[in-house]
């Protein structure tokens, strides 16, 4: 199985590299999977329904955030409905949306868990669970 990890994709201009690119590399490498941080890709700060949903048709499979989650306050009115959107797991249990999930890949059941580090980031639960 091969998976192809994006990192941030920012704005308007990342959201274009991804629609002109990503078939072609998935076509190149034979990726099955593909998860991309997508935290910034509207306008630099956050995400909207309308970009997730085209970053899902332009052949990204789960989309990943960060400490930009809530940067576009509209994700509240679909980040418990959307499996394949994850906020960092290890921010407070009260959050909205989830950290993980797990997804068919063909033959293959994949799970994908979203952490985020603490070094200049808004306070959020140790990642390994033994700081």
């Amino acid at each position: 199985m091969n998976i192809l990890f994006l990192g941030d994709i920012v704005g308007r201009p990342g959201r274009k590299i991804v629609k002109n690119l990503l078939p072609q590399l998935i076509e190149f490498y034979e990726i099955d999977l593909v998860i991309a941080n997508g935290e910034n890709a509207a306008g630099g700060k956050g995400i909207t329904l309308p970009i997730l949903k085209e970053l899902f048709k332009d052949g990204i499979d789960v989309v990943t955030t960060g400490n930009h989650v809530w940067e576009r306050r509209e994700i509240l009115k679909f980040i418990n409905e959307e499996k394949r959107l994850l906020r960092p797991a290890n921010m407070s249990a009260s959050a909205p949306g989830k950290g993980s999930t797990v997804i068919q890949c063909g033959d293959h059941f994949v799970g994908i868990l979203n952490l985020i580090g603490r070094i200049f980031m808004s306070p959020a639960e140790c990642p390994s669970g033994c700081c």
